[in-house]
């Protein structure tokens, strides 16, 4: 069974039918999308010109059997906790909202799709292209 969590950058991607990320999201049982994303997510809806239809396209999305919206909790702090610590201790800091993306992958065993290469710093991480 292939559980995935999506960062923004995977579910921009499969908005613009991006190949690799309808063939990811086709193969997938489970997607998850935390609360970090989805506030990013709704963050750049608000900035756009289409708010309205982004956020009914993303309710829509929300509502598949397939997807789970995961909240952070104790345990994905002390994810981030030992994920900030390490990147800082190797002088490879990452975006803020990016180590929580990280934790919540991690506490969950989901592996992460993202387009972002600074993932790969995260010792631990699995990521979608490491199948």
């Amino acid at each position: 069974m292939k559980r995935i969590l999506i960062d923004t950058n995977a579910y921009a991607a499969f908005k613009k039918n991006d190949l690799r990320a309808l063939q990811v999201f086709r193969t997938v049982d489970y997607i998850g999308i935390d609360v970090v994303v989805l506030g990013e997510l709704l963050g750049g809806f608000k900035g756009g010109s289409k708010e309205s239809k982004n956020k009914k396209e993303l309710e829509q999305f929300l509502d598949s059997p397939r997807v789970y919206v995961i909240q952070m909790d104790e345990e994905t702090a002390e994810f981030y906790a030992k994920i900030y610590f390490d990147l800082k201790r190797k002088g490879r800091p990452i975006p803020s909202n990016d180590i929580w993306v990280a934790a919540s992958a991690m506490r969950h065993g989901l592996s992460l799709f993202t387009f972002d290469e600074h993932f790969s710093y995260i010792g631990g991480l699995i990521l979608c292209n490491d199948w």
